[in-house]
């Protein structure tokens, strides 16, 4: 199942990629979109990094490396206005990286609502 993620996660970001090199112009939607991907694909991935850390004994620095990527990516989310419903997605991430699983629970259910839901973990 995790394989299956990081397949998915690693085809979207090679489809976005794409898109960026052929020099398609983005709409706003188009650019909002990209960036909620981006911020869920991050998310995802410090989720996989901190499970693979935890199963192998203990935490590392690439989950905090990754962790501050997703923090990163929800300022972006944050700053532009995106997350909806009332969501505080950029707090949420914040506590989740500082282990609040319900936090977490509530980064993911952003993605789940941004139709990236095949990205994360829960929600």
């Amino acid at each position: 199942m995790v394989g299956q993620r990081r397949a998915r996660r690693a085809a979207a970001v090679v489809v976005l990629v794409a898109g960026l090199v052929s020099g398609c112009s983005s709409s706003g939607s188009a650019a909002a979109e990209e960036r909620q991907q981006d911020y869920c694909t991050k998310l995802g991935s410090w989720q996989d990094i901190r499970d693979d850390a935890v199963a192998a004994g203990g935490a590392g620095d690439q989950a905090d490396l990754a962790g501050y990527a997703a923090v990163s990516a929800a300022k972006v989310i944050d700053r532009e206005g995106l997350d909806r419903g009332g969501s505080h997605v950029l707090d949420d991430t914040v506590m989740a990286v500082g282990g609040d699983p319900v936090a977490e629970g509530r980064a993911a259910s952003y993605c789940d609502g941004s139709g990236f839901e095949t990205l994360v973990n829960g929600g």
